[in-house]
């Protein structure tokens, strides 16, 4: 089953922790592509100076003021994308980083994007897990409620996790050192981050 809207309305550190162990889905005329989530980082508001909304509001940062549920995708040192799922309440411009899932269904088109036979090395970290599961800018915006990206429920027990700081951040000011990545205690698909 779908995660429901409501899901995505909660606290964007509780949606990034409760996203560990759903499955990521990908409808693609290749066949579907799934992945168990094992990695997330919350970006708070525009508050938190790690967030791109901190920035205000842009045409690149539109989506993050949009209603939860929808995917923020954009573009990064010109060769990767990443996967972000807007949280909260409309117009208040927060957002999950999806940073690596554990391959399930489709590995070996994701083997075939990825130019890789390394099972480990496919989804390990966000730009990796985007080329995999031919996530780029033209699902910006795209809602997780319908048929093309959402989340599946896990429907076991939630994993045991573990909060470290999130990667790339230095610049951050305060905000650098939140503890906001969260990833499945003892995954071996979590990046190296």
């Amino acid at each position: 089953m779908k995660l429901p809207r409501g899901f995505y309305e909660q606290s964007t550190v509780e949606v990034a922790k409760q996203l560990l162990g759903n499955y990521l889905v990908r409808r693609h005329p290749d066949g579907d592509l799934i992945g168990r989530i094992v990695e997330t980082e919350a970006y708070v508001g525009p508050h938190d100076l790690a967030c791109h909304a901190a920035r205000g509001r842009t045409k690149r940062t539109e989506v993050m003021f949009g209603p939860a549920g929808h995917a923020y995708v954009y573009f990064i040192y010109g060769f990767y994308h990443m996967l972000n799922f807007v949280t909260e309440a409309e117009d208040y411009p927060a957002a999950v980083l999806i940073r690596a899932v554990e391959p399930i269904d489709g590995v070996a088109a994701m083997k075939k994007r990825r130019r890789s036979d390394s099972l480990r090395d496919l989804a390990s970290g966000p730009g990796k897990l985007c080329q995999a599961f031919a996530i780029d800018r033209s699902l910006n915006g795209i809602d997780l409620c319908g048929d093309t990206l959402w989340v599946a429920e896990r429907g076991e027990a939630a994993p045991k996790i573990k909060s470290a700081k999130r990667v790339g951040v230095d610049y951050a000011g305060r905000w650098k050192d939140k503890r906001y990545r969260f990833f499945v205690r003892d995954s071996a698909f979590v990046s190296r981050g």
